[in-house]
């Protein structure tokens, strides 16, 4: 079966809840050792997050609010302008370039209180919109043996370093 999609569909989403505290600024790495929150709406009842505190991580999927549409840039392009690095296409980046501007991350769950899911390790800002909160099972992660190219080691090496260890 061939089929050719020739127009990019759009799909709305709610936005479930922002982010609290935590990362105050985008950066590129040291995005480890700072917890912040996801804080849900209102809207939801309180047993909507009940029994999530018995795991160990969640599964965040959220909007690249500083972002504009205007930063979309749909061409192979070396990571993060790095001339050692061999270009790659958009769809090889994890950043705001991407045409659906979204990032998705799995941060360690510390504790839920109330609509408050406080997590370490999501590289999202205060005030980015989450559109997904889920359990992260890890029977639903990547089946079969996984590998990277050799420049995504160098590029991450020390992407979840301690903040602290940032020199702004």
């Amino acid at each position: 079966m061939s089929e050719t999609f020739e127009t990019p569909e759009t799909y709305t989403l709610p936005v479930i809840g922002h982010v609290v505290g935590g990362h105050m600024m985008k950066h590129d790495d040291y995005q480890g050792g700072v917890e912040s929150i996801i804080r849900l709406h209102q809207t939801y009842p309180l047993e909507a997050v009940q029994g999530l505190a018995e795991f160990s991580h969640v599964q965040v999927v959220w909007r690249m609010h500083l972002a504009a549409p205007e930063d979309v840039e749909l061409h192979a392009r070396s990571p993060r302008g790095n001339p050692e690095w061999p270009p790659t296409g958009t769809f090889v980046h994890r950043n705001h370039r991407r045409p659906d501007q979204v990032g998705i991350s799995h941060p360690n769950l510390v504790r839920v209180d109330g609509r408050d899911v406080h997590v370490t390790h999501l590289d999202a800002v205060h005030g980015t919109p989450v559109l997904v909160l889920a359990p992260w099972f890890p029977q639903m992660g990547p089946q079969g043996p996984i590998h990277v190219p050799k420049w995504v080691d160098e590029m991450l090496e020390r992407y979840w370093a301690p903040s602290i260890e940032r020199a702004n």
